[in-house]
């Protein structure tokens, strides 16, 4: 005789916590007999729901998935929303409902990085929450069931106890994530994984909006602005103007030269592509701030990582440009090789300013998608035709009932 089969449904909004949805479907089985219960056949499914990335609401996006949930008829339902989610002033990092057999995972609150360990993780122990429940006597339950395993197995797996959300890294040192039980509070919510320092959850919250944008995706946009400024700053190489400056700069203004260059380019593609909240009645203030936060230090990570590129290529540039001989001849004082990295550093600087203001990125779809608000519109759009459209099937089957019964 068979072992009984449990499935758990995963549900990701679109986009990234896509890519992680598909990373984790074949690894988890195995996995949620470690940690979970070894007598059951263990099958992960996956499925993308817009709906899951539009609400600002934790209770919006547990009661989704638990629709979702029995309509598949799963026997548990985890959701991953890269949308930031709150309780008071603190950031919601996951929550359970036992009764339904749902939980949430708020991707930002989990930070930036290893996000894929942290997501599996967490995914086990809120399955773990819900399968033996969040009582005192129940954890520690898990906790034996847990603590009796072989160390040597699955040695990926940092949390060992039943009641840490993940293992601890980095950010867990830093800004610790908390386990409440809110019974009286909130009744369709048996656990809650919070932040409570406002300082460091804020910190926790924007690496992971900002992880959750990934910049890295954005860099094939820049590849038009790369040609013009290299451009640019290559016909200015050819002349002394440029070796003259780098050589009578210090270290102080390159680094403003530098800072401001960037802020120039990020200055100038939000500006460009509107890349701005504007106040409505749709978002609270703190959320279109937080949004336009995540997007400023999405697009300085991008331009920063633009620039070292554009560096990279002036360093070559330089040096097949400019002979030592023509370099000494020109200026004054101690003349070596660090005076290439200087002209190349000046270069990049001024040409990232002049690119800035004088070309827009390409694949606009690509920036847009890589702040929150945008993606918001997309999904909101997304379900409303959804809708339109299952209402129109819905008067195409009544019309079509209407003449049988007239026949």
């Amino acid at each position: 005789m068979g072992r009984e089969e449990k499935i758990v449904g995963l549900i990701t909004a679109p986009g990234y916590p896509k890519e992680l949805g598909e990373a984790l479907v074949n690894e988890l089985p195995n996995l949620l007999r470690y940690y979970v219960e070894d007598n059951y056949n263990w099958k992960v499914e996956y499925t993308v729901d817009a709906l899951t990335g539009v609400t600002e609401n934790s209770e919006d996006v547990l009661e989704a998935t638990l629709d979702r949930s029995e309509k598949e008829k799963w026997d548990f339902g985890i959701c991953l929303t890269d949308l930031p989610l709150f309780k008071g002033k603190f950031p919601i990092v996951a929550e359970a409902y036992e009764e339904g057999h749902v939980a949430l995972i708020s991707l930002p609150g989990l930070g930036s990085t290893p996000m894929i360990k942290r997501v599996r993780e967490s995914i086990l122990q809120l399955v773990n929450e819900i399968y033996y429940g969040s009582s005192d006597e129940e954890r520690e339950h898990a906790e034996q069931r847990i603590q009796s395993k072989d160390d040597d197995q699955h040695e990926e797996l940092r949390n060992k106890s039943s009641t840490r959300l993940m293992g601890k890294r980095g950010f867990e040192w830093l800004s610790p994530i908390q386990r409440e039980t809110p019974h009286e509070e909130d009744i369709n919510i048996d656990v809650r994984f919070t932040v409570k320092s406002r300082i460091s959850g804020a910190l926790r919250l924007l690496t992971g909006m900002v992880r959750a944008n990934r910049p890295w995706a954005l860099f094939p946009a820049f590849l038009k602005v790369i040609v013009f400024a290299f451009t640019t700053g290559a016909y200015a190489l050819v002349f002394p103007t440029l070796w003259n400056l780098s050589n009578n700069y210090g270290i102080w203004r390159m680094f403003m030269l530098s800072i401001v260059s960037i802020v120039a380019m990020v200055g100038w593609i939000i500006l460009a592509h509107k890349l701005w909240e504007k106040p409505n009645d749709k978002r609270a203030p703190y959320l279109r701030k937080l949004y336009n936060a995540a997007t400023v230090l999405t697009l300085f990570v991008s331009v920063s990582l633009y620039y070292v590129l554009l560096f990279f290529i002036f360093s070559l540039a330089v040096i097949a440009f400019i002979p030592m001989g023509m370099l000494k001849s020109q200026l004054t004082g101690d003349v070596g090789y660090i005076n290439y990295f200087y002209i190349a550093w000046t270069a990049t600087s001024v040409s990232t300013i002049i690119g800035a203001l004088g070309s827009a990125l390409e694949k606009e779809e690509v920036v847009l998608s890589s702040t929150y608000g945008y993606r918001q519109r997309q999904r909101y759009e997304q379900i409303k035709k959804a809708e339109e459209e299952e209402q129109g099937d819905g008067e195409v089957e009544e019309n079509s009932q209407e003449l049988k019964r007239v026949k």
